[in-house]
Formats: C-alpha cells, sequence, structure tokens
C-alpha cells in the first residue's frame, strides 16, 4: 500500500485522524500519531497536526456524520487539493456483513469489526463493544462475519433527555463514563449519576452476555471508544480495550481497496 495515508473516523459529536505510515501485515495496523477536534471546531487544528506534510497524501473517511464529512473534504479540497481522498462504505471493508443490507448499517460498527477479525483467535466469535455518543453492542460469528446487535444512548445523551424530558431534573456534566460514583445518591445530582453510570454499564453487561449465549464457542470481548478502558476494567478480565479500533479498520478497508492495484 502507499503510505503514509490519513484515517478519519467522523463520529456524531468528534472526529479522531490517525496517521498511518507502515505496511499492513497480519497484526492490527495501529496509528503512529492520532487526534480529535470537536466536529464544531475549526480545522486549524488539523492542519497543526499535519504539520510540513507533503501533497499526495491519502485520506480514508469512515464517517456517521455526513455534514462533518462534507464539511472535512470541502476543507481539504481548499487547503490540500493534491491529497486523493476516498468515503468508505461497506462494499469497501475486509468483511462479510450477514445482514440484508449492509449497506444500511453504520460504518463505523463495520469497521470495529473488520478490526476486531484481526484480533479474535481463529474461530472464536467476537463480541465488539463501541462506547460513543451512542453505544454499539455488536456480534462477530466464530468465521468472522458481522452478525448485527445493539445500539443503545451514550450516557450524554441518556443525561440529556432526562433533563429535557423532566420539569425538575437539571443538566448534568457527564460526557463520559470516566469515573465510577456511588451507587447510593445522597442528594438528586448523585442519584442521577448513579443511574446514568450503572445503568449504562449494566445494559452493557447484558447485551455482551447474551450475545456471547448465543454463540457455540466462548466470545471474545472488546471494547473501544471514549470510556472504553473505564467499562473493560469494570467487565472483568476477559475484556480487552483497543484504543483505536476503528481508526484500524480504516486502514484495513485502504489495504483491501488498494491491493489489486498496486
Amino acid at each position: 500500500m502507499m503510505f503514509p495515508l490519513i484515517a478519519v473516523d467522523i463520529g456524531n459529536n468528534r472526529s479522531k485522524f490517525g496517521w498511518f505510515a507502515g505496511e499492513v501485515g497480519d497484526r492490527l495496523p495501529v496509528p503512529e500519531r492520532t487526534v480529535a477536534l470537536a466536529n464544531g471546531d475549526e480545522l486549524e487544528g488539523l492542519a497543526k497536526w499535519l504539520g510540513d506534510a507533503p501533497a499526495g497524501l491519502r485520506w480514508w473517511i469512515g464517517s456517521v456524520n455526513r455534514p462533518a464529512a462534507t464539511r472535512l473534504i470541502e476543507w481539504l479540497r481548499d487547503h490540500r487539493p493534491d491529497d486523493p481522498i476516498t468515503l468508505l462504505a461497506a462494499g469497501d471493508l475486509p468483511l462479510r456483513v450477514a445482514l440484508p443490507r449492509p449497506d444500511m448499517v453504520g460504518i463505523d460498527r463495520l469497521l470495529d469489526a473488520a478490526a476486531a477479525n484481526r484480533l479474535r483467535e481463529p474461530g472464536r466469535p467476537a463480541v465488539v463493544v463501541d462506547v460513543g455518543t451512542a453505544i454499539t453492542v455488536d456480534l462477530v460469528s466464530a468465521d468472522g462475519a458481522f452478525q448485527g446487535g445493539a445500539i443503545l444512548p451514550g450516557i450524554a445523551m441518556s443525561a440529556q433527555a432526562l433533563h429535557t424530558f423532566t420539569d425538575l431534573l437539571p443538566l448534568i456534566d457527564v460526557s463520559e463514563l470516566d469515573c465510577p460514583p456511588p451507587a447510593l445518591g445522597k442528594d438528586t445530582v448523585a442519584a442521577m449519576q448513579s443511574g446514568l453510570f450503572w445503568g449504562t454499564l449494566g445494559a452493557i453487561r447484558e447485551l455482551v452476555d447474551r450475545l456471547a449465549a448465543g454463540t457455540s464457542a466462548g466470545a471474545e470481548v472488546f471494547l473501544t471508544g471514549g470510556a472504553g478502558s473505564v467499562v473493560a476494567d469494570l467487565l472483568g478480565p476477559a475484556a480487552r480495550h483497543v484504543p483505536h479500533l476503528t481508526l484500524a479498520g480504516i486502514a484495513l478497508a485502504a489495504h483491501r481497496v488498494l491491493r489489486p492495484v498496486l
């Protein structure tokens, strides 16, 4: 593959960029450096991160936020017109999707599954959890096919819903699952923090257990996303945190697309 390449994971609230400079072998590719920017931020921060990178960088984008993707592409065309840009679709990924409409599945979920296929032991299924604005819990079969899964609100989204749909509950600042609060809340805010945190963790644990129980072999569990490390610790030693799973999946998709023509 031609390197370096920039993998871009555009989520609902922020975009993550990874610089990949090494060849893709049998192991999961790891970015040499990364940066995350809020989707509403100016993209000068991206220019600083790129530094004096030469023209002709290849950009590979996986996006679940169409306006943010459009904004980035327009910026690249204005500031780096010689850089090729690819907006990934389900058919670009090295992944079989055992669903009627692969094109209707969030590309982030498929990218995570493609990367998990490089990590799981042969013949073992995997449950992949992405803890972001929305939380996804998905199953990859023992033969490496994406089977589907579940989507639930992230903790910040749930906090917003409690405030929006009630009269007296405040909007609390809890953007990520980053610190376990006491289960017993002694006031309204503490009670909300407890419910949001432990309720979300309980939902993730239940879904992981149910998806794994439907497999013939013990499933491996991989977590990514902003609070993936915290959740992995609380789920126990069988759960493994992989910080840049989605970016790695993008690098694998780029390798699959480019390999036939190089």
